[in-house]
């Protein structure tokens, strides 16, 4: 049933964008599904296949990279409780802070690619960060006493119980992070610096005034973040199967 009603939300979005094109919303600005998937037809692999590539490379480097001091920093917080203020003080910065102005900084200091992967992993580690606290402190206490008891000390009550408890809630932040690092790493590409990516083929497509180009680029970073968040979902299937079973 979910996967009926996805289909159903997806063509019913499709449906809507078919009838604003025909009624030329906008001045005539939003082009038919039809007229952009031609024209990513007619542009093909050639375009589409190494700037979705630079972009996964940047984005998937982003979240890595993200991703591991989230969860780093969210097992240091169960481990040295103190640190906590301090900790999520840094984390509310770096998830408040404008990444805009922020992006333009880290370009002149390091160049290149640099900012796209620093803008991938700030998008996703607050998320990841809360969500892995939650999940290590939703930890059952009975089993927590049982290691305990059996003479078992902080470390084996974190990897025994903790980790294993945390994994649910990790995953679910895990799959908003990987969209989230595929809009940071195109953001980065927006700052200059570098010369192939989907962010710098839509602001070409922009700057030509080339509409159904522009609209296919959107297309492509959506279906990378679809192809995040999926890989994510099913690494957490896999890892955490009884997680389906409950939500049948």
């Amino acid at each position: 049933m979910k996967r009926i009603g996805g289909l159903l939300g997806v063509l019913g979005l499709v449906a809507v964008w078919w009838v604003l094109a025909a009624m030329e919303v906008a001045g005539g600005t939003i082009p038919s599904p039809w007229t952009v998937l031609h024209t990513m037809y007619t542009d093909g692999w050639d375009l589409y296949g190494p700037n979705f590539r630079i972009t996964a490379l940047g984005a998937f480097k982003g979240f890595v990279w993200g991703n591991a001091l989230a969860i780093g920093l969210a097992f240091l917080i169960v481990l040295i409780p103190w640190i906590e203020p301090l900790a999520t003080q840094l984390a509310i910065l770096s998830y408040c802070i404008p990444l805009l102005a922020l992006g333009p900084i880290i370009l002149v200091v390091f160049g290149g690619r640099t900012p796209t992967v620093f803008l991938a992993a700030m998008y996703c580690f607050f998320t990841t960060m809360v969500g892995t606290v939650t999940g290590l402190r939703s930890a059952d206490a009975t089993s927590l006493d049982l290691v305990r008891a059996y003479g078992g000390g902080r470390w084996q009550q974190l990897y025994r119980v903790q980790a294993i408890a945390a994994l649910p809630n990790m995953f679910a932040a895990l799959k908003i992070a990987a969209p989230s690092a595929v809009l940071g790493a195109i953001i980065g590409e927006y700052l200059g610096g570098v010369d192939s990516g989907i962010g710098v083929a839509l602001t070409a497509a922009q700057t030509a005034y080339n509409v159904p180009r522009t609209w296919g680029m959107a297309l492509a970073a959506a279906a990378l973040a679809g192809l995040g968040y999926a890989i994510v979902a099913l690494g957490a299937r896999l890892v955490t199967p009884w997680t389906a079973q409950e939500s049948r």
